[in-house]
């Protein structure tokens, strides 16, 4: 039996989707792809541009013009892809603080959404990837074969992003990333296109009750 020919993978920020994703990939021979790495380019550009990320507007002319490609890691230092805005490296500045207060804001906005979504969906249509994202099963790619929705505490999660910053030399305050989890939980969750939800015909995974190991070997399984 093959292994399902596209497999979306959905849920909350931190939930593990992309350490679930990258590591399937592999196994697979597939490509992975974390939508999510598109949206914080977006608002990491407008960040830096001056634009008001609450001027709709604006900042969904930016999403229809910006160059964004992403492609495999080109450095050692822990990132699982380069992304690339207009041919320069932002890789990390996409994981910026004030990147991750702001992100929801624009990943909320239906122009954004229709500008990156029709781009995921035909990388996605062309087969052999696991696409990471919060509706890769419901409305980019409603057709995967295999559809995980991997959830999780906002307190685990900001926990994990609260470590993954310190382990890069950074500085973070655990309270406030907890904070803006909450708070962007309720804007994805909440948002009238394209909220945050699991696919009908999804499986849904914990992984507060399950660690990344063990996590993998059951979609593993799935797979196989």
């Amino acid at each position: 039996m093959l292994p399902p020919y596209i497999i979306a993978i959905d849920g909350p920020a931190a939930s593990g989707k992309s350490t679930l994703g990258l590591r399937l990939a592999g196994s697979l021979g597939y490509l992975f792809f974390d939508t999510g790495v598109m949206y914080r380019a977006v608002t990491w550009a407008a960040l830096v541009r001056g634009l008001e990320i609450n001027d709709e507007k604006a900042v969904t002319q930016l999403a229809e013009t910006a160059q964004i490609d992403v492609r495999p890691s080109s450095q050692n230092d822990g990132r699982t892809s380069d992304v690339l805005l207009d041919g320069v490296d932002i890789t990390w500045e996409t994981r910026r603080p004030d990147v991750e207060a702001s992100v929801s804001p624009v990943s909320a906005y239906r122009g954004v959404r229709q500008a990156l979504a029709s781009q995921q969906r035909r990388i996605g249509q062309r087969g052999r990837i696991v696409m990471v994202g919060r509706d890769i099963g419901t409305v980019v790619l409603p057709e995967a074969d295999l559809k995980i929705y991997l959830d999780a505490s906002a307190e685990e999660r900001a926990r994990r992003r609260y470590e993954e910053i310190l382990q890069r030399g950074g500085k973070a305050d655990y309270e406030q990333i907890l904070a803006g989890m909450r708070k962007r939980d309720e804007i994805d969750s909440t948002r009238s296109f394209s909220p945050l939800q699991a696919a009908a015909d999804a499986v849904i995974l914990d992984s507060d009750k399950l660690n990344a190991d063990e996590v993998f070997i059951k979609v593993e399984a799935l797979c196989r």
